[in-house]
């Protein structure tokens, strides 16, 4: 893995990780209020999901 790949990759998740936000912000901020309040094991699973879809996509690519 070259370090061009690497900050290809970087660079589209911050595009990816922007959209929300930008799009849709009122949504985006009642998202965050609403993750705010729920329990850290909750956001902790809800984290492990993401990076299991992640490397899956990533195993399904290679």
């Amino acid at each position: 893995m070259t370090f061009e790949l690497l900050l290809t990759a970087l660079a589209l998740a911050l595009i990816i990780e922007g959209l929300i936000p930008a799009l849709f912000p009122n949504k985006w901020r009642a998202y965050v209020l609403k993750l705010a309040q729920e329990t850290p094991q909750s956001i902790r699973s809800l984290g492990i999901t993401i990076i299991i879809i992640g490397i899956i996509l990533l195993w399904l690519a290679s």
